[in-house]
C-alpha cells in the first residue's frame, strides 16, 4: 500500500452550535457543509490551511453516532485520502483486516468512504476517503 495523505480529522458533536463555538474560538473558516445519508449526520468541513488538513464536524441526527462518547461527542476518526478505495479496502481485507462497510458508501457529494474497524488500528477508527467529484459548496 502506498503512503496516504491525511484528509481530515472527524469530530462528533451533539449540536451544531457546538461546532460554531469551536469555529469561533479557534478562528476557523467553514469550507462547505453536507449531509451523509448513510450515517444520518450533518457535516461541516473547515477550510484547508497552507499546511494542515481540515476538521470535519459531525452532528448526528439519529443512530449510533448520537451515542458516541455517551452522547458528548469527541474525536471520532482520522481520515486518509486514497486513489482507489475499493482496491485499498481489498488489500486490507487480504491482510486479514475487516472494513466497517461491505463496500464504500457516499460521504458528501464529492467523496466515498469506508472505515477500517478500530480493533485493527489500536482503537483508532481510520476512514479511507476517495474523491469522486467536485465539492458542492453553498
Amino acid at each position: 500500500m502506498k503512503p496516504m495523505r491525511m484528509h481530515h480529522v472527524g469530530i462528533v458533536l451533539p449540536e451544531k452550535s457546538y461546532a460554531q463555538d469551536l469555529i469561533d474560538m479557534f478562528g476557523l473558516e467553514v469550507d462547505y457543509t453536507g449531509f451523509v445519508n448513510a450515517y444520518s449526520a450533518d457535516l461541516i468541513f473547515t477550510k484547508y490551511g497552507e499546511k494542515e488538513s481540515p476538521i470535519e464536524f459531525i452532528i448526528p441526527k439519529e443512530g449510533v453516532l448520537t451515542k458516541f462518547n455517551n452522547g458528548k461527542g469527541g474525536i471520532a476518526h482520522v481520515a486518509f485520502e486514497v486513489d482507489d478505495i475499493e482496491s485499498c479496502s481489498k488489500e486490507l481485507i487480504e491482510k486479514g483486516f475487516e472494513m466497517l462497510e461491505t463496500e464504500a458508501v457516499e460521504g458528501t457529494s464529492d467523496i466515498i468512504v469506508n472505515f477500517l474497524r478500530p480493533k485493527y488500528s489500536h482503537g483508532i477508527l481510520v476512514e479511507l476517503v476517495q474523491t469522486v467529484g467536485e465539492i458542492q459548496r453553498d
